[in-house]
């Protein structure tokens, strides 16, 4: 009697240890998800292409975001080297949280548990520091995710690979195309924006009048400063101005006033514009572009901005660009995010009310956009991103990690307003 009841002792222990370390295991479909790419952080820390680091306060969190396309099971571990620190940490996803101790002095996984994942979608993964016995909780490079609800396409910045990290964290551009006849000799671009209260993100910038050959639009540059900033691309392939040739820069012939004027790279390379401008939001601002072919292998652009604060047509600039002979071709307008950590919040606008008008003087309305997007978004890195048709107006919404995300390359028609644009282009400066 005594043998059988060891051996069932025995057997009981063998099978809670068994089932421990199958608690402990992660699925095949692992999937390791680089914190350098895909999270932020509140409160303190830093994130880096190497990671989550500085994290020496109970205060700060580190939130990294996934993807999934199906809800289940979800098994989660993490990369971390605690520095010698012996480190309580807390583990959070949709209102459940996991304590763990961490303690070591090499790069570690550590598992964490497991999840039920109810509804398919963006998935927040906060992690934040109870206690520790030295001065930094560690540095955590990696999450690594398995289960029933991670599948093929789960989305998220796979590698640094383009610097991608970077871009990721920027989040998805999106943009509407507007469809025009080749034939037709475009001089004017007319839009308007609407950007609605609380979507006035830092690093946003909502471009109003894009065209072959650059951009105009209006940012949110800091808590103090926004600008109506117009572009223009030198004809010279490089990401450094001081390399253009003279017979390649883009000429100043006018701007207007308190307008400044230079040089900008890294995206290509040309000739800027910004005026220093509080535009606010809430309100409805107009965009001009003049384009036309001059002489010798030049083309003139010029824009023009209207705040209702002013009730007046403003000069920004006007440039020549060399060896360009064309008029105004490839229209469109875009959202993006120009600062990496304000990736992680939503912004949107509305365009509206576009017009073009040909160098005969005839007006046109454009009613219909195709949706696009750039590499973040078309490598499904990033799917918060969504615009198209909305109260009878176009709109682009990005970042966030929404989950109402729109498919790409659709078309969609608003209905005509007929509210042609009057302008007098002689009172221009």
């Amino acid at each position: 009697m005594k043998l059988k009841l060891f051996i069932v002792l025995v057997i009981s222990v063998l099978v809670a240890k068994s089932t421990q370390i199958i608690a402990q295991t992660h699925d095949s479909n692992a999937k390791q998800i680089p914190i350098g790419g895909n999270a932020w952080t509140y409160n303190g820390g830093k994130i880096s292409e190497q990671g989550f680091s500085d994290w020496e306060n109970t205060s700060t969190i580190c939130r990294t975001y996934f993807k999934t396309s199906q809800q289940g099971t979800l098994k989660l571990s993490i990369i971390i080297n605690t520095n010698g620190s012996k480190s309580k940490l807390k583990v959070s996803i949709q209102g459940k949280s996991i304590e763990i101790i961490a303690e070591n002095n090499t790069e570690k996984e550590v598992y964490v548990g497991e999840w039920n994942i109810r509804k398919a979608g963006y998935i927040a993964v906060d992690m934040s520091g109870i206690t520790k016995t030295t001065n930094t909780f560690g540095q955590i490079s990696n999450l690594i995710v398995s289960g029933s609800a991670i599948s093929e396409d789960l989305a998220f910045v796979k590698n640094n690979d383009g610097n991608f990290f970077y871009w990721g964290r920027r989040g998805p551009s999106v943009h509407l195309r507007y469809p025009v006849e080749s034939s037709q000799e475009v001089e004017w671009f007319y839009n308007e924006i609407t950007v609605p209260k609380g979507n006035d993100v830092i690093g946003s910038y909502f471009m109003a009048n894009g065209f072959g050959e650059g951009y105009f639009g209006m940012q949110v540059n800091s808590t103090t400063e926004r600008r109506v900033l117009f572009s223009v691309w030198s004809p010279f392939n490089t990401d450094n101005p001081k390399t253009i040739p003279q017979d390649q820069k883009i000429l100043l012939l006018k701007k207007g006033e308190g307008v400044y004027t230079g040089e900008f790279g890294n995206e290509g390379s040309g000739g800027q514009s910004f005026l220093k401008y509080n535009w606010i939001a809430g309100n409805t601002y107009k965009f001009l572009l003049q384009g036309k072919p001059l002489e010798n292998n030049y083309t003139l652009y010029t824009a023009y901005f209207f705040a209702p604060e002013e009730n007046q047509w403003r000069l920004i600039a006007s440039f020549k660009r060399p060896k360009t002979t064309t008029y105004l071709k490839n229209l469109y307008s875009f959202l993006e995010n120009f600062i990496p950590e304000t990736g992680n919040q939503e912004r949107m606008a509305y365009f509206d009310n576009q017009w073009i008008c040909n160098s005969k003087g005839e007006w046109t309305e454009l009613n219909k956009i195709s949706l696009t997007a750039d590499n973040t978004a078309r490598k499904a890195y990033r799917l918060d991103y969504s615009g198209g048709l909305k109260n009878d107006r176009f709109f682009l919404r990005n970042c966030g990690f929404f989950d109402d995300n729109t498919p790409l390359n659709q078309t969609f028609q608003r209905t005509l307003q007929n509210k042609k644009p009057s302008i007098d282009f002689s009172k221009l400066l």
